[in-house]
């Protein structure tokens, strides 16, 4: 009978000692091993630039200098950071929140029944859109030009993606080739292309028939695509960016080819009797993107709460159980794709007004995945979330721009990306439903990703 016992004492000791996790398995030294990874890449690509003399050269002179001790000490830095200080953070955060008595779910909730938050909320709205409209008259020329030429631009672009990736869970790789054809609109319509529109028409006139034309667009992309999810739709987005880039590059006839189209006029306003030209100053151009991007943000806002809304996030949840309880899947899913693409027709073509200048090459496949990339890092799902992380990223390579190699700017975005990914992947300003996504996913009750098929498939 002991032997027995033993025997069994001995297999249960050699059960647990296979359930136990190694020390350096656990999650905490998991990313610790990231983000020493990350330190190695960062040295390597920032470091000694190669030769062809000696070909160990730029690894040398990167792993055995200062420079890799610099990059470790930063990322270690980050990670000791991340994970015992954020834990101490949280429970005073959490202090805060019992303290005051507003918990974040019932917040809408009392905004709504309380005149008092109501207002105030009204009053801290009104004051961003005034230091939106004053803040950037007060900054150095080379940054106006950037809030319009980049961040404005790509805040319109990242709500109108948000509406496909975060609201109905299509992963959609080939978001800025609806930009594109907003501007080759702007070109047609102002008699800049090699063939003659029925009317010449000013840009500012172009505006609502460019958004038709990328609302078509996005029909015509969402058609063939009704059957597919993931990985599957993320390749034919990815061909139809390829389309409309070969298409006006080698449409000659139609799009000019690698020429593009030149002298396109100017934004002008001439209606009962009120007169208003667009020259060169960014200014102008900045006020009229605020008045678009806020006027983009009030309609998708209440889209995103109405039937629409909720059958988009029906679809992004489960679509097989949303067809399964009336939803009509292939509607909706058109609809997504379509109204996303609006907002690309009003960048298309203030963009290309301001230039006065567009070719193939202004459309490259790069400005899709970043894009892509500013909608993750702000927040799925989430407007202010998107508009944050579209600021934050066009921003951080031109704040580079005078320290760091222009061959190596973008290198420190994609170690931030990756630091993102690691410690927040819900993005810097989430919707609730993500980070319910997220929470339930490492708890084992669900899948995080809605744009692809649980592993396993659909149970």
């Amino acid at each position: 009978m002991s032997a027995v016992q033993s025997s069994t004492k001995d297999v249960a000791s050699a059960a647990s000692r296979l359930r136990r996790t190694a020390w350096y398995q656990q999650p905490r030294y998991t990313r610790l091993w990231a983000m020493l990874a990350l330190g190695v890449l960062l040295a390597l690509v920032t470091g000694e630039q190669g030769t062809t003399r000696d070909v160990f050269y730029s690894i040398e002179g990167s792993l055995l200098g200062p420079n890799l001790w610099v990059c470790l000490a930063l990322t270690v830095g980050v990670w000791a950071l991340r994970e015992f200080a954020a834990t101490p953070i949280k429970g005073v955060a959490g202090q805060v929140k019992a303290a005051v008595g507003r918990p974040g779910g019932a917040l809408r909730d009392r905004v709504q029944g309380d005149a008092r938050l109501r207002w105030g909320l009204i009053g801290l709205i009104g004051l961003a859109l005034v230091l939106a409209l004053v803040v950037p008259s007060t900054l150095p020329r080379m940054w106006q030009t950037v809030l319009v030429d980049q961040i404005a631009i790509f805040a319109l672009l990242a709500i109108g993606l948000n509406v496909v990736i975060g609201w109905a869970g299509l992963l959609d790789l080939g978001f800025f080739a609806f930009f594109a054809v907003g501007a080759y609109s702007t070109a047609f319509w102002t008699g800049r292309l090699p063939i003659e529109p029925p009317v010449v028409l000013n840009p500012f006139w172009v505006i609502p028939i460019a958004v038709v034309t990328c609302l078509v667009a996005g029909l015509l992309l969402g058609a063939p695509t009704l059957r597919l999810r993931g990985d599957y739709l993320a390749i034919v987005t990815l061909g139809f960016h390829e389309i409309i880039y070969l298409v006006a590059k080698n449409a000659d006839g139609v799009t000019g080819g690698p020429q593009g189209a030149r002298l396109i006029p100017d934004f002008s306003f001439d209606f009962a009797g009120i007169q208003y030209k667009w020259s060169i100053d960014p200014l102008p151009y900045w006020y009229l993107l605020v008045f678009f991007i806020v006027l983009v943000i009030v309609l998708f806002s209440r889209l995103e709460h109405s039937r629409v809304g909720r059958a988009w996030t029906a679809i992004r949840e489960d679509e097989i159980a949303a067809a399964a309880n009336g939803v009509d899947t292939v509607r909706f899913k058109l609809m997504a794709f379509a109204i996303g693409a609006s907002t690309s027709g009003v960048a298309g073509v203030i963009f290309t007004s301001k230039y006065g200048y567009i070719n193939p090459e202004v459309f490259p496949l790069l400005q899709s995945i970043l894009i892509l990339a500013y909608v993750i890092f702000g927040g799925m799902g989430s407007i202010p979330g998107v508009l944050l992380g579209a600021a934050a990223l066009v921003w951080l390579p031109e704040a580079l721009k005078d320290y760091v190699d222009p061959s190596d700017r973008y290198l420190y975005l994609g170690a931030l990306l990756v630091i993102m990914m690691i410690y927040r992947p819900q993005g810097i300003w989430p919707s609730r439903r993500r980070q319910r996504e997220l929470k339930m996913a490492e708890e084992g009750l669900g899948d995080a990703d809605a744009m692809s098929e649980p592993a396993g498939g659909k149970a």
